[in-house]
């Protein structure tokens, strides 16, 4: 009974800790905050962690506070150190969800202020355990998949947004939204086109059209627009931190632009490629070929240069509408119909003397004259003409 007192009078100390806290945060007073956070923290370490495992859940909260009332005054980099200290305190203590905490507000600290390296060191060295905590699970994941992003990790970064999103809660809004943000410019890079039903989740239409816009402009490879994009929503770029992936995708924009060409064209002047691309510079025929021979080098597309006249020759055409392949395709189709058709107008002349099956054939009857009809609906409009 003198354990349970114990940990009751704990823990309504430390609720009028969240309440004081909450409440200054809300009414912006943040120097307060700091100290009174602080304060509750200095308290937490006085106590035995190990013996009051539900003061730890208490302990991470206060963590949190203490990160965001520096957060939100713009002064996060002063208590790195401390969260440093507190972290290896936990880590001693065996504080496992402190040490969740603590570890993802350092990560947090390390990529507010885009120190990428000593993040990627730091959770590379943390300790493995089994997760206590699943919203601290979705942010390591989502930090790891923006570290991952920036060292061109591109795979394992949308794995790791992927799982995030998976873990999170359909309440979790803002969360949500955020990681889609980075997993379509993760797609993007890595040469995938996100489905248009991506942007289109409810309540995100309005938030995501910005990534819509520029997803549009690399499906399509035109440079011009995806500068206009880029320009148009510049402000949301810098505010999610996007903006240096944007600076990427230019790269793959071209790509893009340069495969659809190489595939529609045998042979092409520079001139024109830098027409279609929307390529606007000063020396503009040294930079297109400096971009195709890159293109060339990477093997995005399969073609020579031919540097005396100025043109692109594409080495292999891929454009079937020149050829015969959309009629063989066709043809294939039509067949496979027929046989279809035929195979099932024979499985229902078949004569079967077992009644035990009489049932069954029944039904089998049912569902063949279904799909004979269907075919008959084909063969009339396809094939009658």
């Amino acid at each position: 009974m003198s354990v349970c007192a114990i940990e009751f009078s704990l823990e309504l100390e430390f609720y009028c800790y969240f309440l004081v806290l909450i409440f200054l945060i809300d009414q912006k007073r943040y120097n307060e905050a700091k100290a009174c956070s602080l304060d509750g923290i200095t308290r937490v370490m006085s106590l035995n962690m190990a013996e009051l495992d539900s003061v730890s859940v208490l302990a991470a909260r206060l963590y949190f506070y203490y990160s965001y009332s520096y957060e939100v005054s713009g002064d996060i980099a002063e208590i790195r150190w401390n969260l440093l200290d507190w972290y290896s305190v936990a880590a001693l203590n065996h504080d496992e969800l402190g040490q969740e905490t603590l570890l993802n507000l350092l990560l947090r600290n390390y990529l507010h202020y885009n120190l990428y390296d000593q993040a990627e060191k730091l959770r590379s060295k943390a300790p493995k355990f089994l997760s206590l905590s699943s919203q601290q699970t979705r942010r390591y994941l989502f930090y790891t998949g923006k570290i991952q992003t920036i060292r061109l990790a591109y795979t394992d970064a949308k794995e790791s947004f992927l799982q995030a999103v998976w873990r999170g809660p359909v309440a979790a809004r803002g969360f949500r939204i955020q990681c889609t943000k980075w997993t379509v410019l993760v797609r993007l890079l890595l040469g995938e086109i996100p489905d248009r039903t991506v942007f289109m989740q409810s309540g995100m239409e309005r938030i995501l059209r910005p990534y819509f816009e520029l997803t549009n402009a690399v499906r399509i490879g035109d440079l011009e627009l995806f500068g206009n994009v880029a320009e148009e929503f510049a402000g949301t770029f810098i505010s999610d931190g996007t903006k240096n992936l944007i600076v990427r995708l230019q790269h793959s924009v071209i790509r893009t632009g340069l495969r659809s060409i190489s595939i529609s064209y045998s042979s092409i002047s520079l001139a024109e490629v830098a027409d279609k691309l929307k390529m606007h510079s000063r020396n503009l025929l040294a930079d297109v070929e400096n971009v195709v021979a890159k293109a060339i080098r990477d093997g995005a597309i399969n073609a020579k240069i031919d540097h005396a006249n100025g043109w692109l020759i594409s080495k292999e055409t891929r454009d079937i509408y020149a050829t015969a392949e959309p009629q063989v395709a066709f043809s294939s189709r039509i067949s496979f119909y027929l046989n279809l058709y035929n195979e099932t107008v024979r499985a229902l002349l078949l004569p079967s003397g077992n009644d035990m099956h009489d049932s069954r054939r029944s039904a089998s009857q049912a569902l063949y004259g279904e799909l004979l009809e269907l075919l008959e609906e084909v063969r009339d409009k396809y094939l009658k003409k």
